[in-house]
């Protein structure tokens, strides 16, 4: 069977848009007469032609065969591996028949505009992220270094794993002396290659059958099994062993920590929903890949022996012949090299490095020794000469890149490779070495990881002539190291490619053969001459066949694009070395010169031309130069890598010849790593080209690329593996990723190897086409695994390119990478933004490759980021350094200008919701099941407290009052309160003679001034202070109801006076007593632009009042009676009063004092808000019925003395102190580089035994852990700090003791927290979450966990509602706007099964109870209890009860520029609030770190991310965030964000 397959491009379509027609025609089909074929169909991506009955469709076809017209129906055809791959359809084909098949498909950008217009009608119901004007200030565009618009695919960083394995140098080498004393007549190029590879039928029989049957018999390999009687390890299984020594070899083997994998099992099957697996995926079908062997490496008689022998040879016979033609910045010649002049230059050099270097008894290079070429692009010809030095010199060169600054994108990577190589020397230019970066003492600057190098000049002033007598070595060529060529991976590692001196030499002749390199001719080099195939034609192969080499440097390309077509035209070259970028460039600047001629070029390589965006590249350039003399023969992409080196390239064609094929391929399939032409979707096809046959003396297979090395299929996308000589031999100095390299055995679908050679992993993948041509569909380095589909990062940088990019953004300057968040792969794309793009347009342009990119691709994107002009890391010639982009994006450090989250479209692994089950099962039966299961009832009680308390004093001063006054007759000069400055100086003392007459003086005045009738509410409204104690006392002596309010801010009374007036009203006071400066305050013209001011009660000043007393102290008839009213504003933004009456009062000042074992020799320090909760009673209460001494700190003079707490502490050599989170926090913050300090000044905690932090809330257990250890060095006790728990029903539910077990710590599991179970796990364990025990239990308290929809009592492996029982309740609300029903079921209400006659109060509090080791007092195991959360501020998402502080500090851990943060819900979607610490320009990144983090750890997507500047997030004097207020002022549109992102 003969077969010929050609390509056209043609421009007759209807519309006059573009298309690509590829025809297949064949020839004599020697066939039985039911020979099956599949059969191809006319593809239009606005236009298809479907047939649904398959019989019509068999008619049609044989209706085209018969006629040998296009065929417009029937399924697709794509050729591989020597026959044809994708049978679908099969038909009977007469003998002898002739037809002719055509594919036709629109460019890429035909299909972006249909994915887009398919999504025209659903217009997007998001809005546009909001952002403040002043946040980015562009500069001005004259003022910016134009952006590089280089290719996005920039190949500095090359494909990962490949792999060869040199071969011994070939037998019909000659000895260089022969070699070289041989006349040099003719050209030295002369091969076969043209006649190999001539295009006509024999050839391709050839080419396809060669890999036969016999070759794959000689490939493989038998597999032998150990011996019987031996185990895999080779140790024989009978051989007697003592048991002793047999555990010690056991004990030695075990490590001694096991991983962290062996302490906690990974738990992503339990949380990620794995999708069903879709029986329409497509899964190759074909037979297994036979390997695909090159034509045999020509023999011809005058190729050198060496490289460095043809140099010689140039040198001496064509010494006046140019080899290298630099040019300047403006693209004009600026020195042409001669062989003659290379030549004796890089003997001076070889003869300096090896003689002239260190001392004469000590050379400091030695043959074999690795060394530095540093060399700016702009300067090939001292590279070339000190490359060609080296090689002479026998050391090892290792080309980099110019250091230019300590922060240059992966330079840090180019220490770990230049230490791995061993590398002490570094060769460079005089120019170059001036560049370089300093000290301040003129050194070069030692850069992070490199290791210290010697910089030694090779300009020929600086070089020594050699003796007569000195000759350089030159061996035959070897298996040594000739060079090492440096290669980044996707990661970011720059690892060393050793490439040797045999793989050197045959790579050149290789090229030679294929590119049919003659002597003598001009070569235009644009790439990297460093590197890859600049290194390879423009440096190497170049000097081995006399090449006249001129090296366009990147800059010159910059300034002038069209400089490299400018000099092919000038110097008549016959070969061009260029990326699609250049074509691109060249293409855009073409109209600037119209007088240039192509006509001389046989050969334009294009070295990326396995991008997918090389068709339309390629395409485009030659159409616009094909007027020019462009030849469309002459365009030979190729494929490489620095491992395999050169694994294909197209070689030049005859002219007039059918260019070869194109496969049009469904994304779909590429997806699943199969070969599928497109059929279903027409907007999903990839047009690849093929990028020739496979090099000379070469043997290439396709492998699997995950996993094993198993050989594919032949409709299969895998990895390409080369076996040749021509190839990198191994990573230098790192022989573990070597083996997994370059010495890759494949093996058959049964694991077996398919022979001994060993192959080179090339980290390209591709398949195997018609005639054996080779087809590169992307890289491993650029491949994206999304929920296991396979997607190419190329491929969507195409797409986005498509999206009319060129007002938004810079074409080529676009990264696309995948980040990992929530056990799955995200594909994140960046690129820059124009400076006049508005944000508008820039919202739009993302939108659109959102809707593309999901069309064709069928993927997700995660993020979408648009950062300014030249702000992302650059790789030497201009690319995006696309790990380092990476590792910006993941560290916060990207600084984008505009993004757009997708999180809800890509994130499909997300657990199912939970659906909560209809309470089926009665409460009765839920108490019997924990009781079989074992779990007993959580509840748990403090000390009883009748039994131990001094029945004597309880019985004669039930009610504060008595208690003041029995105080002031007995010891009237006990001091009780002591009042501190700022500056620790006592402002104010109040014994009890003094306290009292100070309340009898408020009560007459109350009495008289007010007219007060007893049981009426009067308002306290004062700073922290003795005036307000004494003012508590005065209304209690005047039978009157006192509500302690927090005075309004002075310089913010819009705000916090509105909240006095509400609790002023609501509580219907009839009085308020205040101090002169705040009654100025009331009645300010500042205060009438916020209230009413003449509405206000009767306002009496306190500060001046006669000595008078009242005719009597009132004395309530019962303890029941209201003793005052504690109002408070909780977290969820309710305000509410709570009535406590006299019994109340005297049982918690009881449990206090019995808990904590005041008596009058004490002392305390309190540096509490004294205004509701606990607070206020430690601060007004506590000393009067126990008669300690209270020592007084305002909180808000730690604003002034940030030490005036710890300071106090120390001098009063104070044991028990009572704080609030907030004091704690601005210690911890502030204080925190001041320890030294403190310690100097004497400060000393070693006195402190109880530190308890007043709170409503779940205890801050990171934030107590870093105050003990902060000021550990004090002498503060790691058991000091502990924590009281209180709620509105009841003040005082915990509070750690002096006596007792230490408050303990467990860590429960997250997720079962998020059910409503409680689940211990071990610290450290995933998902876990730290609690710390809320205090001990107030002596006379009863708690009990019970749900709160069933109001049943839970098992101790539950979280619920804590309900309290205690004499110190509250009575009951004043107030919650009508809400009167809540009076019961708040206060006296009852567990509906178990103990139904027990009167309970709901705190509205989740917590769990948990028996523990510790013993108490008693001797009894004790009872901890652990608050969780409230119960209002709980998010229910997605069926899950989510704690907002779990979240916020998640979010808070993000980024260091995140001071605070608060969560709430709007809309069923999770709204995030972050206060940015930092610059402005963080605000951006801190976006899609918090919605990884939440994703990530709480399983969560985040709706909405808010930045706002520091203080924005409220929050009241107990240091509690108000989430409630916060989501009002944001629905308000009240909080003057820096931005808001809406996540789609």
């Amino acid at each position: 069977m003969f077969f010929y397959c050609g390509i056209f491009l043609s421009n007759n379509s209807a519309n006059g848009n573009d298309r690509v027609c590829f025809f297949f025609s064949f020839f004599q089909l020697n066939l039985l007469r039911s020979a099956s074929y599949c059969v191809t169909r006319q593809i239009s991506l606005t236009r298809v032609s479907r047939l649904s009955n398959p019989k019509n469709r068999h008619d049609d076809f044989k209706s085209c065969v018969c006629d040998s017209v296009n065929v417009t129906a029937g399924e697709l055809l794509l050729l591989c591996d020597g026959c044809f791959i994708l049978t679908r359809c099969v038909f009977d084909v007469p003998d002898s028949s002739c037809f002719l098949l055509c594919v036709c498909v629109d460019i890429h950008t035909e299909a972006v505009q249909a994915a887009l217009a398919k999504h025209k009608q659903e217009k997007m119901a998001l809005p546009m992220p909001t952002k403040r004007r002043s946040t980015y200030v562009q500069s001005p565009i004259n003022t910016r270094t134009p952006p590089d618009s280089s290719s996005g695919s920039e190949d500095e960083s090359s494909a990962r794993r490949q792999s060869s394995v040199a071969a011994p140098p070939p037998s019909h080498l000659q000895s260089p002396e022969t070699w070289a004393n041989r006349s040099a007549q003719g050209s030295s190029t002369s091969s076969s290659a043209s006649s190999t590879l001539s295009h006509d039928g024999k050839m391709f029989e050839e080419v396809q059958f060669c890999p036969c049957v016999s070759e794959s018999r000689c490939l493989r390999r038998r597999f032998h099994p150990p011996p019987p009687g031996c185990s895999s390890a080779g140790v024989p299984v009978n051989s007697r062993v003592s048991t002793k020594i047999q555990q010690l070899l056991n004990t030695l083997k075990r490590p001694k920590r096991p991983p962290l994998s062996e302490f906690f099992t990974d738990d992503s099957e339990e949380i990620v929903e794995v999708p069903e697996p879709d029986p329409n995926t497509p899964k190759p079908e074909g037979r297994q890949i036979i390997p695909v062997k090159g034509e045999p490496l020509g023999v011809v008689s005058n190729w050198p022996p060496a490289l460095q022998a043809a140099l010689a040879r140039w040198g001496a016979t064509q010494g006046k012949s140019p080899a290298l033609t630099a040019l300047d910045i403006t693209g004009k010649p600026l020195y042409t090299l001669t062989y003659g002049k290379l030549w004796s230059r890089s003997v001076k050099l070889a003869y300096t490095l090896l003689n002239k270097l260190g001392t004469k008894n000590e050379q400091i290079l030695k043959p074999g020794d690795r060394v530095a070429l540093v060399y700016p692009n702009s300067d090939p010809g001292m590279f070339w000469v000190a490359f060609y030095g080296c090689l002479l010199a026998e050391v090892i060169p290792v080309p980099i890149e110019v250091p230019l600054s300590r922060k240059d994108a992966g330079i840090s990577q180019v220490g770990f490779l230049l230490g791995s190589c061993g590398v002490g020397l570094a060769l460079t230019s005089e120019i170059c070495l001036k560049g370089l970066p300093k000290t301040p003492t003129g050194e070069i600057m030692q850069y992070k990881g490199w290791p210290r190098l010697k910089w030694v000049i090779t300009d020929s002033k600086y070089l020594t002539k050699p003796s007569k007598d000195w000759q350089p070595h030159i061996p035959t060529a070897n298996t040594d190291p000739a060079y090492i060529e440096y290669k980044a991976s996707k990661e970011g590692t720059v690892v060393g490619v050793a490439v040797s001196k045999v793989a050197m030499l045959t790579h050149c002749q290789a090229l030679t053969q294929a590119c049919n390199y003659c002597e003598g001719e001009t070569l235009v080099n644009v790439l990297d001459f460093k590197k890859e195939m600049g290194l390879w034609h423009g440096v190497l192969t170049a000097v081995m066949n006399r090449i006249h080499t001129i090296s366009v440097p990147y800059a010159v390309m910059k300034a002038c694009p069209l400089s490299w077509v400018q000099r092919v035209h000038i110097h008549k070259a016959r070969v061009a070395l260029v990326k699609c970028r250049d074509l691109h460039w060249a293409m855009m600047a073409h109209r600037d010169q119209r007088d240039t001629s192509l006509a001389s070029l046989r050969m334009l390589i294009v070295a990326d031309g396995a991008n997918p965006w090389s068709v339309s590249s390629c395409d485009a350039f030659l159409n616009v130069f094909q007027s020019h003399g462009l030849k469309p023969e002459v365009i030979c992409p190729c494929a490489t890598s620095p491992e395999a080196m050169t694994v294909a390239i197209r070689r030049p064609g005859v002219p007039g010849a059918p260019l070869p094929a194109r496969a049009i391929l469904s994304m779909g399939g590429l997806s699943h790593g199969v070969i599928r032409v497109n059929t279903e979707d027409k907007n999903s096809a990839l047009t690849v080209q093929d990028v020739g046959h496979v090099m000379p003396g070469a043997l290439m297979c396709i492998v699997r690329p995950d996993g094993p090395p198993q050989l594919c299929k032949t409709d299969e996308i895998g990895e390409i593996i080369i076996n040749s000589r021509a190839g990198g031999t191994m990573y230098y100095g790192l022989p573990g990723l070597t083996k997994n390299t370059f010495e890759v055995i494949p093996v058959n679908a049964n694991g077996v190897p398919i022979g001994e050679i060993p192959f080179v992993r090339s980290g390209l993948l591709g398949f195997v086409g018609p005639g054996s041509l080779i087809f590169v569909v992307g890289k491993i380095e650029g491949l994206l695994m999304v929920s296991g589909r396979r997607h190419n990062a190329d491929d969507l940088v195409a797409t986005a390119l498509a999206v009319e990019p060129v007002k938004t953004v810079y074409r080529g300057r676009i990264a696309v990478f995948s980040v990992t968040v929530f056990y799955d792969e995200r594909v994140v794309i960046v690129a820059e933004q124009r400076p006049d793009a508005s944000e508008e347009d820039s919202f739009q342009w993302m939108s659109r490759v959102l809707q593309a990119i999901d069309s064709i691709h069928q993927v997700g994107l995660y993020c979408l980021a648009l950062v300014p002009a030249n702000t992302l890391p650059k790789t030497p010639l201009g690319g995006i350094h696309i790990s380092d982009t990476k590792q910006f994006f993941l560290d916060g450090s990207l600084h984008p200008c505009n993004i757009l989250m997708c999180p809800h479209t890509c994130v499909t692994n997300l657990p199912k919701p939970r659906q909560k089950q209809p309470v089926g099962v009665g409460p009765a039966s839920v108490m019997v099941g924990n009781l079989v299961a074992g779990k007993r009832i959580a509840q748990a009680a403090g000390r009883d407290l009748g039994m131990i308390e001094d029945q004597d004093l309880v019985r004669k001063h039930q009610y504060l009052t008595e208690a003041l006054q029995w105080r002031a007759q007995t010891d009237p000069d006990h001091v009780l309160y002591v009042l501190l400055n700022a500056k620790g100086v006592t402002v104010g003392t109040a014994t009890c003679v003094q306290l009292h007459k100070r309340a009898e003086k408020i009560a007459a005045a109350l009495m008289e001034k007010g007219s007060i009738n007893t049981g009426e509410n009067v308002v306290l409204l004062y700073p922290p202070g003795i005036d307000l104690i004494a003012a508590f006392y005065g209304c209690l002596y005047a039978g009157c109801v006192p509500v302690n309010v927090r005075p309004p801010h002075p310089q913010n009374l819009a705000a916090t006076l509105p909240t006095v007036r509400m609790i002023i009203d609501v509580s219907r006071t009839a009085c308020i007593l205040t101090t002169q400066n705040l009654m100025r305050t009331l009645r300010s013209k500042e205060a009438a632009a916020s209230v009413n001011i003449k509405t206000w009660p009767t306002i009496i000043d306190t500060d001046d009042l006669p000595r008078r007393r009242p005719p009597q102290i009132y004395k309530p008839p019962t303890a029941e009676m209201i003793a005052y009213l504690d109002f408070s504003v909780s977290t969820t933004g309710m305000l509410t009063g709570v009535k406590i009456s006299h019994a109340a009062v005297s049982a918690l000042c009881r449990s206090i004092k019995l808990q904590c074992e005041l008596y009058s020799s004490r002392q305390i320090a309190i540096c509490l808000d004294p205004y509701c909760g606990l607070g206020f009673v430690l601060w007004c209460l506590a000393s009067v019925y126990s008669g300690h001494q209270s020592i007084l700190i305002p909180p808000f003079e730690l604003e002034s003395c940030l030490s005036l707490w710890l300071s106090t502490l120390s001098q009063y050599r104070i044991r028990d102190t009572f704080c609030s989170y907030s004091v704690m926090e601005l210690c911890t913050k502030g204080l925190g580089t001041q320890t030294e300090l403190l310690k100097a000044r004497g400060v000393n905690l070693s006195c402190v035994r109880s530190c308890v932090v007043i709170a409503e809330e779940r205890p801050r257990l990171a934030l107590s852990h870093s105050f003990s250890k902060l000021f550990k060095d004090l002498g503060l006790s790691s058991r000091a700090v502990s924590t009281a728990f209180g709620s509105r029903v009841n003040l005082a539910v915990c509070l750690q003791g002096t006596t007792g077990p230490d408050p303990c710590t467990v860590y429960v599991d997250m997720k079962s927290l998020r059910h409503d179970r409680v689940r211990l796990v071990e610290r450290g364990a995933p998902q876990s979450l730290p609690l710390m025990e809320s205090g001990k239990i107030l002596p006379g308290v009863r708690v009990i966990i019970v749900n709160p929809e069933t109001r049943g009592p839970l098992g101790d492996s539950h979280l619920g509602e804590i309900w309290v029982n205690s004499p110190h309740n509250a009575s009951g609300y004043y107030t919650i706007y009508g809400e009167e029903s809540l009076q019961a079921d708040h206060f006296n209400t009852k567990l509906s099964f178990g103990d139904p006659q027990t009167l309970w109060a709901r705190t509205g509090y989740l917590g769990f109870v948990k028996r523990t080791e510790l013993l108490d007092a008693s001797g009894d195991r004790h009872d901890a209890l652990f608050v969780v959360g409230s119960l209002d501020e709980t998010l229910e998402l997605r069926g899950l009860r989510y704690h907002p502080t779990d979240i916020e500090t998640s979010v808070s851990r993000a980024h260091r520029s995140i001071a605070e943060s608060a969560v709430f819900t709007w809309t069923n979607l999770l709204v995030v609030v972050s206060e940015l610490c930092g610059s402005e320009q963080d605000a951006l990144d801190l976006v899609p770190l918090i919605t990884n983090v939440v994703l990530e750890e709480h399983h969560l997507i985040v709706g909405v991310v808010v930045i706002v500047d520091p203080g924005v997030i409220p929050i009241n004097s107990r240091g509690e965030k108000q989430r409630m207020h916060l989501r009002d002022s944001f629905l308000a549109d009240q909080l003057d964000p820096i931005y808001v992102a809406y996540n789609m």
